[in-house]
């Protein structure tokens, strides 16, 4: 069946990109940018404040995509393609944080390497929620885990091999946990 006889929004995601590496039809990656253009942004403003910032990165990151798609070997698209959009948004953050220059960093006023204390709240928080994520289940424990790292539920049940029911739940039940175990050392935090 030829791709004419073929709605390309009918096309899986690895299919488009098969066809677009071996005849370079722009319509084949436009379509992929018609389906993830929304989520890359969304991601990209999740890291922006600024919304021109987020358009910036999301521009960035299909451009990328578009010039290393020869490079993709299969897998899921979509994650490929947060990866990247992460990718971007870091190499634009650290562009737009001012480096200290010479004059800026007075050495002797710099705290000591392990000056942080270690009994503050915040560190005893944080050390008490990595205790109680390692005491959750192993599938509760990586959902949570690459939800914290901006995986979407469709990404998560890919990278897990649970469906998408299944890692709805497992977030679900896990951050129930986490919240009941939690409440008092948060409540302190306050």
């Amino acid at each position: 069946m030829s791709l004419a006889a073929r709605t390309l929004n009918s096309i899986p995601d690895e299919e488009l990109v098969r066809l677009f590496q071996s005849s370079g039809e722009p319509d084949c990656f436009g379509e992929l940018f018609a389906r993830y253009r929304r989520r890359v942004y969304y991601a990209c403003r999740g890291f922006f404040y600024e919304g021109s910032a987020a358009e910036d990165a999301t521009q960035e990151t299909f451009l990328r995509a578009f010039e290393n798609l020869h490079t993709f070997v299969g897998g899921n698209f979509g994650g490929w393609l947060m990866r990247i959009a992460k990718n971007v948004c870091i190499d634009q953050w650290r562009k737009q944080k001012p480096e200290p220059g010479p004059a800026d960093v007075e050495l002797d006023k710099l705290p000591a390497a392990g000056a942080f204390d270690p009994t503050s709240d915040l560190h005893c928080a944080v050390e008490a929620l990595l205790k109680e994520m390692q005491a959750l289940s192993p599938e509760q424990r990586r959902c949570l885990e690459l939800k914290i790292e901006g995986y979407s539920y469709d990404e998560t049940a890919a990278c897990t091999g649970l469906s998408i029911e299944a890692v709805k739940s497992h977030l679900q039940n896990g951050r129930r946990m986490l919240w009941m175990k939690m409440e008092g050392t948060l409540s302190q935090l306050k």
